[in-house]
């Protein structure tokens, strides 16, 4: 396949790859038969739909995408037993991770029982002092004053921590990869349980969850009743799914759709606190919920109280949404001062060590565990290959890991688990936690690498760019970009359009705070165009296009909608240029 626009080696050091020929022939075909925009044909051809198929994937509804609950393993027991706690007026306690999946898994369940006018006590475990996942002094005490203990994404591999909960039951609600033998417990509902079909590993915990529910109507109403509206719980749902990184493909993109318009509507009092503190100006999308509202979510558990996101997002009192809100953006905003400079350091440290190896990772004392998977995060993103990054405390270090596509680094954190060579190891293919002894440190970084150069990722160079065509300024209207949304929500395993813009010139550049920055330009037509490149300062393109000299150059990125005073403007968000 040649460059597209003859670029090898753009200023972040991509090719550039522009659609297949097969691709571009499937989109002529798609606007042939359907009279659709051709931009909206070229999304939905690299989709691999159909003309046939162009209709109900513009318009997915629920009702025909939503799997059936029973189709996943102990899904009626785990329902069954949470309805004989609601009527038995039962203790119910939720033991919930400290990430958005687990707030908002804990958010749905007790929505649900307010509505059934019962509550529910929420634990969420302090990163620090507990670490991922119930342990076994919390359990056993929440067993001593509950019932019924429902673990929401987490607990799949709590052999110990389940067995200690004595007196109560405990229902296991997860999307996290399992082992081979499961926690002796009531049920066990995750679609990543290795006797599963992999149909519905895609699944958040929140998904999990919302099914859980699902099914428990369904019960209600077979018995006669009527259980709370799930419908209006979709915007958790949508959270949940976008923060965790889970692909939008299949029933995800019809939960995110649909959550995104229940968040509109703004009837919950934490997202719309938290809407608000981050100046959110418009309908809310994708970005928003990645960008803005979970990364403030998760600070709670990142750097401060754990428990601040799930009881947010659960809480019914404006008062103390707008209090917890606030809070939450405080603590993200120190957040990143921390992650910045502990990101700074990862980095050096990884240089030193070589960005060619199967395996980038970095170790250094005290860096904060809240922040040591977003740092493994922009490592990832840095080099194309598999990041891991440890904080170390006395005799341990915890860390956090991040992979690329193709290499599962859950299975293999989970390999080195059982070999003895990590204390605690989990996650899934794209992102994985663990604990390891201080002195085991090289020796099981060594094998690690030699477990994923095996998956490939020493093999991968520089990501290529792909594009999905050309278009010159004057073509990106706000009318092009409505009509691409039709094919969204757009994310991780659906990503949006990119498009490059050919031979323009910079008629203004300027760095806006640290790291990014914003310019203008135009081909010589008359059409002129804003772009904004966040962290283009930790690469060439930064001082590159800021010091342009009047060179002209091939712009790349996504188009997005701005809205300022109640106006829409386009605006390219830009990821890559090259000299023309």
């Amino acid at each position: 396949m040649s460059d597209f626009l003859d670029v090898s080696e753009s200023l972040t050091g991509r090719r550039w790859v522009g659609p297949a020929v097969e691709t571009t022939r499937a989109a002529e075909q798609i606007a042939q038969d359907t009279n659709l925009p051709p931009a909206l044909c070229a999304v939905l051809a690299r989709r691999g739909i159909t003309p046939q198929e162009a209709p109900s994937f513009l318009d997915p509804k629920l009702v025909d995408l939503l799997p059936d609950p029973h189709s996943i393993k102990d899904m009626d027991t785990a329902a069954a037993r949470f309805l004989q706690a609601v009527k038995s007026k039962q203790r119910i306690a939720v033991f919930a991770d400290y990430d958005v999946d687990g707030g908002t898994s804990a958010a749905l369940l007790i929505t649900w029982l307010r509505a059934m006018n019962l509550t529910a006590t929420l634990y969420v475990p302090d990163r620090i002092d507990e670490g991922y996942g119930p342990n076994e002094a919390a359990m056993a005490a929440l067993a001593k004053d509950h019932d019924l203990i429902i673990c929401v994404d987490c607990g799949t591999l709590s052999h110990g921590p389940i067995a200690a909960a004595k007196g109560a039951d405990v229902v296991v609600l997860d999307h996290h990869l399992g082992g081979e033998t499961l926690p002796d417990c009531v049920a066990v509902v995750n679609p990543n349980r290795q006797d599963e079909s992999g149909d519905l590993a895609h699944l958040c915990a929140a998904s999990v969850v919302f099914l859980m529910l699902v099914e428990a109507n369904r019960q209600m109403r077979s018995d006669g009743a009527q259980g709370p509206d799930l419908m209006s719980m979709l915007d958790l749902v949508a959270l949940g799914t976008v923060a965790d990184v889970a692909p939008l493909i299949g029933v995800n993109r019809a939960l995110v759709r649909q959550g995104l318009k229940v968040m509109a509507l703004r009837n919950r009092p934490g997202v719309v606190a938290l809407s608000d503190v981050s100046r959110m100006d418009s309908a809310p999308n994708t970005y928003h919920l990645g960008f803005l509202l979970g990364p403030r979510v998760n600070a709670g558990g990142r750097i401060g109280k754990a428990d601040l996101g799930a009881r947010l997002l659960s809480t019914d009192d404006e008062q103390e949404a707008r209090a917890i809100a606030d809070q939450l953006d405080h603590l993200n905003t120190e957040r990143r001062d921390i992650e910045a400079a502990v990101r700074a350091a990862a980095l050096a440290q990884a240089e030193e060590r070589g960005l060619d190896a199967p395996l980038v990772w970095a170790a250094g004392e005290g860096w904060h565990p809240g922040v040591v998977g977003i740092v493994a995060s922009r490592l990832k993103e840095n080099t194309n290959r598999p990041a891991i990054v440890i904080g170390l405390d006395g005799d341990e270090g915890k860390g956090s890991g991040r992979s690329i596509s193709g290499v599962d680094l859950g299975a293999s954190i989970q390999k080195l688990a059982a070999e003895g060579l990590l204390l605690k190891g989990g996650g899934h293919k794209m992102a994985a936690g663990l604990t390891v002894a201080r002195d085991q440190l090289e020796p099981a970084m060594a094998r690690l690498s030699e477990l994923l150069a095996k998956q490939g990722a020493a093999d991968a160079g520089p990501a290529d760019l792909k594009l999905d065509g050309l278009l010159m300024p004057g073509a990106a209207t706000v009318d092009l970009i409505q009509d691409i949304e039709k094919a969204g929500p757009f994310g991780v395993g659906a990503p949006a359009p990119r498009f490059a813009f050919p031979d323009v010139e910079i008629r203004f550049a300027k760095r806006v705070g640290d790291s990014h920055l914003k310019i203008s330009f135009g081909d010589g037509f008359g059409t002129r165009l804003d772009a904004i490149s966040f962290g283009a300062f930790d690469t060439e393109l930064g001082t590159t296009l800021e010091s342009h000299g009047g060179a002209r150059f091939h712009l790349a990125g996504r188009l997005e909608i701005n809205t300022w005073g109640g106006r829409q403007s386009v605006q390219l968000r830009l990821e890559d240029a090259a000299r023309a």
